[in-house]
């Protein structure tokens, strides 16, 4: 009788890992269950973990996370977007404006600085000579909750 010594293989999960270019689905959404963002029914999101590509609390959120695994992350604002900074939320006189503007909130406008530099600012008040503009991201300020999955490491 032949006795046939066989090894097993273990397999290793495949875990993402700094400077690993991976593939993610996501579904960004707010506390309240309202959604901004999503990779559902479209290609999924390539970042390579760990170059500040992304927000840093989903970068850490992927990191360690195995070949379709999926999980859902709180990620305070500190962590996303930062807080609002009142420095960044300016009153405009009207008079500043193009004469064919009539601003409304919720606008999104380009406003140019000193410097040239074009900024995305929203407009969040409008009264009869002022509008309030806000240079924060929208997302500054509010905690965010991630839906993600791994589908690929490279």
């Amino acid at each position: 009788m032949k006795i046939l010594h066989l090894r097993l293989k273990s397999k290793k999960m495949s875990t993402a890992k700094k400077n690993d270019s991976v593939k993610v689905h996501y579904t960004g959404k707010l506390t309240d269950g309202k959604v901004f963002d999503s990779s559902v029914g479209k290609d999924p999101l390539q970042f390579t973990v760990g170059a500040g590509q992304m927000i840093a609390g989903f970068d850490a959120a992927v990191d360690g996370m195995a070949l379709n695994d999926k999980k859902t992350v709180n990620i305070p604002a500190a962590e996303a977007y930062g807080e609002s900074n009142p420095d960044l939320i300016q009153q405009v006189a009207k008079t500043n404006l193009p004469a064919d503007m009539n601003p409304k909130v919720g606008d999104s406008l380009v406003a140019s600085g000193p410097d040239g530099r074009q900024t995305r600012v929203t407009v969040t008040e409008v009264s009869e000579n002022e509008v309030t503009i806000d240079a924060n991201h929208e997302l500054a300020g509010k905690e965010l909750v991630f839906e993600i999955e791994l589908v690929e490491i490279a």
